[in-house]
This record gives C-alpha cells, structure tokens and sequence, in this order.
C-alpha cells in the first residue's frame, strides 16, 4: 500500500546523545538578554491560543525583510528551511528532471528529492572541497537538469564554492539555489542575483543566530518566482510564537545578533589554532562550525568524546570525509571544554 520510494528513502540523521556540552547542531550558543526574553514573552502573551496564525506572517515576512534588506514581496516564509527546500523541490522543472546536488553537503536535498521520487545527479567535490566543475558539466550533458542546490558556506565542509563556477553550471540553464544558512559568519552572498534573476533564489535561517526553536526558514527571490512558489506553501506553516518571537528578536535584537555572531567568529579562529595544536587537521570554515579529520576512526573518536561529556558531529558517513568529526563552535567554556576532551581522547586512542 506504501510508496515504493520509501523503501530506498533515508531519513535525515540527527544527533540526540545526551551529553553536558554539546557541539553537534551549529547552534548559536548564546541566548538572548533577559530584556529581549521578557518582550518576547509579552508579546506572546496576547495571542489566542485557540486562533489560528495570520495565514501571510505578515508583520514577521515585514521583520525579516527590514532584516535583510529586502522588500516583503520578496520573501516566502517556511517551517525551517527544510520546508522550503520541499518546496523548491515541488515546484522548479518538472519531477522527471534531475536535481543537482554537490557533496558531500546538507542531507535535505536528497532526501527532498527522494521523497518526491525525483532523479538526482550527485558529484562529489573536488580534494579542495570546490565543485568539480568538469564532471558536474559532464553529468548535465547525460541527464535532463532542472535545478542545483548550493550550501555557501558549505556544510559539513564550512569553505565557500568557487562563484564562477556556480554561474558556469547556472549559464546552462540550471535553476539555482543558493543555501546562505551560515552567511551571517561569512558575509558572501548571492543575493544580488536572486532580487533580479528568475535562475536563482537564495535561502536563510533564523536557526544560526539565536533561534533555532522558532523553525523559520526563509527564501528570497524576485516577486514573481516568490508568488509562483508560494502557492505551494501549506496554510498556517508559520506558528503564533515564532510569528511573535522572531518579530521582537529581529526588530530589538540586531545588536545582540551581531555581537554574539562576532564572539562565534573570534572563537572559530581560536578553535582552529588550538586544534591544529593537539595534532589534527582543521579545514578551514567560513561558518560556525569545523571539520576535522584524525588519524584515528571517526566513530572510535565521537564515542571516546561523549565518554567525556562532549557531543560532536560523526560525518565519516559521507563521501569524502573518511575520518572526520564536525564541531560547532560554542561558548569559550565549552570550546575549552572540548579542547581539554579532545587532547585527553586522542591519547587514549593512540597505542
């Protein structure tokens, strides 16, 4: 009675081991001051529990595009980017065209294509963890493409793909999405391109600044691509409380984002350098995590740092990455925490 397609589906991995620091979702690790809390909470108090949303989130969908700079037309709302990375998926080229996905990368594209049955083209990427452009190039020859899917920065890799060769693979008519999860940690964008091309469209979270709770996704793109994909979106995808929340954190909070995303960056760099110092190798991140390989085996050293209280990210699953672990990067207590765990990890490990 069930779809074939769930039988070849796999689920997104996600990591729920309790552990006293934890490192493993690219949270940002600070909250916000009490007095931002208390208004939120206020605010909160008003709605009608027993009231559905305004259907449009229009006062949040004006929030975050006074945010980011963009006019509210713009703007489509999701339950999290996931949601609109369905979307997207739904609604660009038609099911028998194959989606393009570089990886290693985030497991949301595949598993949206699966799900929706759809072909996939997936090229690993390059020893320097840039596109492959000549065998991307090569596979569009072979294969039907409508549309590729971009994490810039790149996660779980945390560097930046080579623009050029973004705009290479989008000249051949290839429906471009550019996931900017983490750009608030890098500053680069396409974002120029997605308010006045209808090839490209860019998507941000609030889950990297502070609000991960909420689940509000965001995708941006010329009015008319916004208006089509829209009808897609499911009624009243965006709650009351994240509606009201993240209207007071974006309109009252700006500084406190800043200055919390600016402690993440110093401490990236801090984290680096004192990894490289016990003896691993640390790739370098434009985003608010790191990936890291040692010579022993990945699922040998997660255990050994959850043994010690301290929950990483296990990403020796995926194509390329033999031997690598990814951690957030979190407060300077919690990142000297895992310096001390790794260190004492690593030598018990070596023989």
């Amino acid at each position: 009675m069930l779809s074939r397609r769930l039988a070849v589906l796999k689920a997104y991995r996600t990591e729920t081991s309790d552990a006293e620091v934890r490192l493993s979702s690219n949270e940002l690790p600070y909250d916000p001051p009490p007095h931002l809390r208390e208004k939120a909470l206020r605010k909160l108090s008003e709605v009608s529990f027993g009231r559905y949303p305004d259907p449009a989130a229009l006062e949040l969908r004006e929030a975050v595009a006074e945010f980011f700079g963009v006019a509210p037309e713009n703007i489509l709302l999701g339950n999290g980017s996931d949601e609109l990375i369905y979307y997207l998926s739904m609604g660009v080229g038609e099911l028998g065209d194959a989606l393009l996905v570089p990886v290693p990368t985030f497991p949301m594209y595949e598993v949206s294509a699966d799900a929706l049955g759809r072909p996939k083209i997936l090229v690993e990427l390059d020893q320097s963890f840039d596109l492959n452009l000549q065998d991307i190039l090569k596979a569009l020859s072979e294969r039907k493409t409508a549309m590729a899917f971009y994490s810039y920065p790149n996660n779980p890799t945390g560097n930046l793909f080579s623009r050029d060769r973004i705009e290479s693979v989008r000249d051949r008519g290839i429906f471009t999405v550019v996931d900017e999860a983490y750009y608030h940690y890098c500053g680069e964008t396409f974002l120029r391109d997605a308010l006045s091309r209808e090839d490209t469209v860019v998507l941000r979270t609030l889950s990297k600044i502070g609000l991960a709770g909420l689940r509000v996704g965001i995708l941006i793109g010329k009015e008319s691509i916004i208006a089509e994909l829209n009808k897609l979106r499911l009624p009243f995808n965006i709650t009351y409380p994240s509606q009201v929340i993240a209207s007071v954190m974006l309109r009252e909070g700006k500084d406190f984002i800043e200055d919390s995303v600016g402690k993440v960056i110093r401490e990236r760099e801090r984290l680096k350098r004192e990894m490289e110092a016990v003896g691993v190798e640390v790739f370098p991140s434009k985003a608010n995590f790191l990936l890291f390989r040692t010579p022993f085996e990945a699922k040998a050293l997660h255990g050994e740092l959850l043994r010690r209280g301290v929950l990483v990210r296990d990403m020796s699953y995926m194509p390329r990455l033999e031997r690598c672990l990814r951690v957030s990067v979190g407060k300077p207590e919690e990142n000297d925490r895992f310096l001390e765990a790794l260190y004492d990890s690593l030598k018990a490990l070596s023989p």
